[in-house]
């Protein structure tokens, strides 16, 4: 399968995403997935920018990105899946993409949110959507950076 990670960061392509992560998977797509952000011409420019030059860039909306994913339009690519919160990757789930584990990086902080960890804030909704994906057998773990310690998720959501 194309699919070679998939990383909950609230800044989508950054530093972090674009040279780090990219880099250790050796990904040859980034496939951004979010409704809002694909339909935001500034939002996908800024991203384009940030994206390696080496790798292409997708910004595509949740079902726009789970046909292509199950139409095997990327079987001879290494795809990096990238989404703000777990929303978007619930839903590609249960429309059958094979998502094993998710790295659960970035999630900022709002007046909304409660902190589960220095870096990932959530909310209620989240935290069902999370407990969903769990159930449904996907590994969560939270990573910030390739050299860190992989952490369980779960159990920090219960602190």
């Amino acid at each position: 399968m194309a699919i070679i990670a998939t990383r909950i960061d609230g800044r989508l392509v950054h530093g972090q995403v674009a040279n780090l992560w990219t880099t250790k998977l050796q990904a040859t797509r980034i496939l951004v997935v979010d409704d809002k952000v694909s339909q935001s011409a500034i939002e996908k420019s800024g991203l384009r920018m940030a994206a390696p030059t080496s790798v292409r860039l997708s910004v595509l909306p949740i079902k726009t990105a789970g046909e292509h994913i199950l139409a095997h339009k990327y079987d001879s690519q290494k795809v990096f899946i990238v989404a703000k919160t777990p929303a978007p990757l619930l839903e590609l789930v249960k429309m059958g993409v094979p998502i094993d584990e998710i790295n659960v990086g970035n999630m900022s902080q709002t007046d909304e949110t409660r902190s589960i960890t220095r870096s990932v804030n959530v909310v209620d909704e989240d935290v069902k959507n999370f407990e969903e994906l769990d159930k449904l057998g996907v590994h969560l773990i939270n990573q910030m950076a390739p050299g860190d310690t992989p952490v369980e998720f779960m159990p920090l959501l219960k602190k």
